[in-house]
């Protein structure tokens, strides 16, 4: 569970630590984003498998982990995932495939802990 532990401990940290300068602009953005993933008119498995591909796209791994791990909490299958990344690979192109490497990696060891990250 090395990529997954290390990324909880370092995204744990930096967020309270952007939280804890209690500047209001930094605490309504989290909370923007927060409502973005909350059911609505789309559940919060599709926004969260929206959120991958938008992440893989971008080609942030943060985001890409981050999103792995709600779509695993959300319920999702490894064909879901399998063809929302492609959607990822489709629209980004072959940028992306390093992108991907990682995002297999990281829901190895998703998917063998059954235990979403936070």
């Amino acid at each position: 569970m090395a990529i997954v532990s290390e990324f909880q401990e370092r995204r744990t940290r930096q967020n309270e630590r952007i939280l804890g300068e209690d500047f209001l602009p930094f605490k309504r953005f989290f909370a923007l984003d927060h409502q973005a993933y909350s059911d609505g008119a789309l559940n919060i498995k599709t926004k969260e498998m929206l959120g991958l591909v938008a992440s893989m796209v971008l080609r942030c791994n943060d985001c890409i982990l981050y999103h792995l791990d709600r779509c695993v909490a959300e319920g999702c299958t490894k064909e879901e995932l399998n063809e929302a990344m492609n959607v990822a690979l489709i629209v980004g192109g072959s940028i992306v495939i390093p992108h991907l490497r990682y995002a297999f990696d990281c829901l190895d060891e998703l998917l063998a802990a059954k235990r979403p990250i936070t």
